[in-house]
């Protein structure tokens, strides 16, 4: 399940090659726990979520989303050019079929709060927020940061996606907060994020439950912004792209009016992700088995998606042509000598 999957060329016509600069490959690196694409006629970005050994939100792929953030943000810094950009979307799914991400690493929380590593623990949970502020407020470039939820989102997971712009979620998506489970709360950005949407109680209604919403719930609540069928899903968001497209000046307009008139600072994630650390260090054995069981948990999730989905998910790619040979050099100029898509996936 979740083969890598490496960058593919844009299509090469005339616009596109005057934004083959340096800064605009770099934004599809080779990262560790994330895959990029580009998708040149809607100008998205699409970043796949392929987190290993469980499908939470470990050091290195929040290291990994946050590189790739700083790179879309010095690709347009570095522009002279004023005649419109190439990237006008950029939008997080994930590569593991049936979940988005199921939130914080736990495991490293329950060792932490063990060993009372505040330091790492903070650390940990900085590396949270710098990623949501900078989705929240699209990186302040004139892109719409979006989220296609298909399966489970849970704690961190679903307040990354709600950090976006947009949250499109298919009808069989389910998300929630569960960390009251364990005694905590979620300290990443989901009280300043769902409050701005649809008001304190509500907020504190789905914080408190702890609760498992089905997307159909969160659409009425007015979290979820598209909810789209599971079949034909890619072509659900091309549709959303188009019309966004079409009132892209006035809807970007939108979003700025919107931080403007309810900013979401930095300082207030940071404040609020202090108490969350400073609740985490309170935590007793008792909530801390709780956490130990919701990893065992995580891991037999991921266990029964490698058995059900050993091939590629749809979103991969595989050469189609018998054709190509290698050695080969790419738009860029690198010599690329052998087929990577081929390799046996490093989860097998």
């Amino acid at each position: 399940m979740g083969k890598k999957m490496h960058y593919s060329p844009p299509l090469d016509d005339g616009n596109t090659r005057k934004n083959m600069t340096p800064e605009f490959y770099k934004i599809f690196a080779e990262y560790r726990e994330i895959a990029v694409r580009y998708d040149e006629p809607h100008k998205a970005v699409w970043c796949y979520f392929n987190p290993v050994p469980r499908p939470c939100f470990s050091s290195a792929m929040l290291r990994d989303i946050r590189s790739f953030q700083q790179n879309i943000i010095d690709f347009f810094h570095a522009r002279k050019s004023n005649a419109g950009y190439p990237i006008r979307y950029v939008l997080f799914c994930s590569q593991i079929p049936g979940i988005y991400n199921l939130g914080g690493d736990l495991a490293l929380f329950i060792k932490l709060i063990k060993e009372k590593n505040k330091v790492q623990l903070l650390e940990y949970a900085i590396q949270c927020i710098d990623t949501v502020y900078l989705n929240a407020v699209s990186m302040d470039l004139p892109v719409t940061t979006i989220a296609l939820v298909e399966g489970t989102a849970l704690g961190g997971g679903f307040e990354t996606a709600l950090s976006s712009n947009i949250l499109i979620a298919t009808e069989e998506a389910e998300m929630g907060l569960p960390e009251i489970r364990f005694n905590l709360f979620p300290g990443m950005g989901a009280y300043s994020l769902l409050a701005r949407m649809s008001g304190t109680r509500t907020a504190e209604k789905i914080i408190g439950s702890g609760a498992i919403y089905s997307a159909g719930e969160l659409h009425d609540m007015g979290i979820v912004t598209h909810l789209i069928g599971s079949k034909n899903g890619r072509k659900n968001v091309e549709r959303i792209l188009r019309q966004l497209s079409q009132s892209g000046n006035g809807y970007r307009a939108m979003l700025q009016a919107r931080q403007r008139y309810h900013p979401i600072t930095y300082q207030e994630l940071e404040d609020i992700v202090r108490m969350w650390v400073d609740a985490a260090l309170r935590l007793k054995s008792k909530d801390l088995r709780m956490m130990d069981r919701i990893v065992k948990a995580q891991q037999a999730k991921m266990q029964q998606q490698e058995k059900k989905f050993l091939l590629r998910t749809k979103q991969d790619r595989r050469f189609t042509s018998g054709a190509t040979t290698f050695p080969l050099t790419d738009n860029s100029g690198n010599l690329i000598t052998a087929d990577r898509r081929k390799n046996i996936d490093r989860r097998s």
